[in-house]
């Protein structure tokens, strides 16, 4: 089977390292069109074999695009587009129309209650998105959670499909050697109680947060992962609560990392870390703190979706917590009071396994394509 996959953009983000991730396991023929950005995720894709075409698209009401990615997807001779994140979902499912491909799945990576892609929701956008969103075939949620935020929206059930997002669990087992080394290359004392997070440096995380309740956590270290708009003001904040030698912005990590990248990869981070926590209030899934609990972390989280809708007992390491400082600071010391171990995997990390969502995913493919799932085996 032929695949067009078109994406908004290929920075380092959840979404896109997603796709990267589903195309090392999808047993197609797979291209992909980024219509903005071909950045780190881009170079990552055509490093594990995949060809990326860059639209070069100059922003929302670029029209003159479509009829470059009409162009692409005829001379193509796709079997199936598949679209991912806002932008590309509206330009691509018209794109396919026009180009005379009928099968086109899209995947929503990002709808929250109140955003989309970290902005807010306003009528036009859910207007926009529904008169595409009929163009397509099949549109996948990458949890129930967003399901029924679709659902919501007036997207009919019986097009919607979950298939949840999902990681490579095998990398992130735990090891004392990655902790010993990956804080040795940081700088972090081997004894540090040590609080992470991981996600793009923005306003909708509310890391400013973290920031507060580790500067009241006697000794506490907070190492961030990611890049982002808010970074100047989260140190500007360590500055202001006293705790700039106590606070690390590590930067963005692409995952998988590229052959000979420098630096630490993302689970010999999570393995520096003593305890997780997402203070994102709105999240479509929560794709990091499954990661930290594949690497036996402790998890806080204020909104995740991917734990949330799991069976009870499913991630007995996770504990969902209100939004304030006060009880973040609570929460944080009881941990590093109990003095926190490694535990084994959950059953949650199993169940989010990439190979599980790609082979779920193939499945949506041959009955868009045939009519009918393939056969089981």
């Amino acid at each position: 089977m032929k695949v067009l996959h078109i994406i908004t953009g290929l920075g380092i983000g959840g979404a896109e390292q997603q796709l990267r991730l589903l195309l090392r396991h999808l047993p197609t023929r797979s291209e992909v069109v980024t219509l903005t950005n071909p950045g780190p995720v881009a170079r990552g894709i055509e490093a594990d074999g995949v060809p990326v075409t860059h639209l070069g698209m100059a922003g929302n009401r670029d029209l003159g695009a479509l009829p470059r990615l009409v162009r692409i997807i005829r001379a193509g001779r796709y079997d199936l587009v598949h679209t991912h994140l806002y932008r590309a979902c509206v330009y691509g499912r018209i794109a396919a129309r026009l180009a005379g491909v009928r099968t086109v799945v899209a995947t929503e990576h990002s709808l929250g209650d109140t955003q989309i892609e970290g902005r807010p929701l306003s009528a036009g956008t859910r207007a926009l998105y529904r008169a595409t969103e009929r163009l397509g075939t099949a549109t996948v949620a990458v949890s129930p959670s967003v399901a029924r935020r679709l659902a919501e929206w007036g997207v009919a059930p019986s097009r919607i499909h979950v298939v949840p997002n999902g990681i490579e669990s095998a990398r992130f087992g735990y090891t004392e050697d990655a902790r010993r080394l990956t804080r040795k290359l940081l700088g972090l004392p081997e004894d540090a109680f040590v609080v992470g997070g991981v996600g793009r440096l923005a306003p909708g995380k509310r890391f400013d947060r973290l920031v507060r309740a580790v500067a009241a956590v006697p000794e506490a270290r907070l190492l961030l992962v990611g890049e982002g708009e808010e970074r100047e003001r989260l140190l500007t904040a360590a500055r202001a609560y006293g705790v700039a030698d106590r606070v690390l912005l590590a930067g963005a990590c692409e995952d998988p990392p590229p052959a000979g990248g420098e630096g630490p990869d993302l689970p010999s981070l999570l393995a520096a870390m003593d305890v997780f926590v997402s203070t994102s209030p709105d999240e479509a899934f929560g794709l990091a703190a499954v990661e930290a609990l594949a690497a036996g972390l402790p998890v806080l989280y204020v909104a995740c979706p991917a734990i949330d809708d799991l069976p009870p007992g499913a991630a007995p390491g996770a504990r969902r917590i209100g939004p304030s400082v006060p009880e973040l600071i609570s929460a944080l010391g009881g941990i590093r009071d109990a003095r926190p171990v490694r535990l084994p995997p959950p059953a949650a990390a199993h169940r989010y396994d990439i190979a599980h969502s790609a082979q779920q995913l193939m499945s949506l493919y041959e009955q868009a394509v045939h009519g009918t799932p393939p056969p089981s085996k």
